[in-house]
């Protein structure tokens, strides 16, 4: 898989030595390119697993950017309330993800949402622990995270 993505950047610079410019936006050009010329001949040389983790990878980006939005509305309700009535907490999130980069990712995605935020991993790296401003139901977040995120991570990933 990283053979092949790195092929596709070869060819994107092989793309931007044809042309002789090497501007970032004629490199993505040249990406698109080997992209499409990867696809044409993915029976022919084994690339259709790298498209189908490719489509994995963007659909993980599409539901972080869903869930950014999401998440920005429910703080900006909560801080533009009269009465601020919040219950914060620190849920354990039992990891279903194994791999060290993997973890990195969910904590990550996770920090990055507005309102919730990855404190720690337990050493023996089975368990999150998450920071949220707001959390009436903590099983409901816990749900909300592993058909989400690491649904998607396992899925893009493995």
């Amino acid at each position: 898989m990283t053979g092949l993505f790195l092929i596709n950047v070869l060819l994107s610079l092989a793309w931007g030595a044809v042309t002789g410019s090497f501007s970032v936006v004629n490199l993505v050009f040249g990406f698109l390119l080997g992209t499409g010329a990867l696809f044409l001949i993915r029976e022919q040389v084994g690339t259709s697993a790298y498209f189908s983790r490719s489509g994995k990878i963007v659909s993980l980006a599409i539901l972080f950017i869903y869930e950014l939005v999401l998440s920005s509305w429910r703080v900006a309700k909560i801080v533009l309330r009269p009465k601020i009535d919040l219950e914060p907490g620190i849920i354990s999130y039992p990891l279903t993800v194994d791999k060290d980069f993997e973890i990195t990712i969910l904590a990550n995605l996770i920090t990055l949402t507005p309102g919730t935020l990855s404190v720690d991993v337990s050493d023996d790296r089975k368990t999150l622990f998450i920071h949220c401003v707001d959390v009436p139901d903590p099983q409901g977040t816990i749900d909300d995270i592993k058909n989400g995120f690491e649904r998607k991570i396992l899925e893009a990933f493995r």
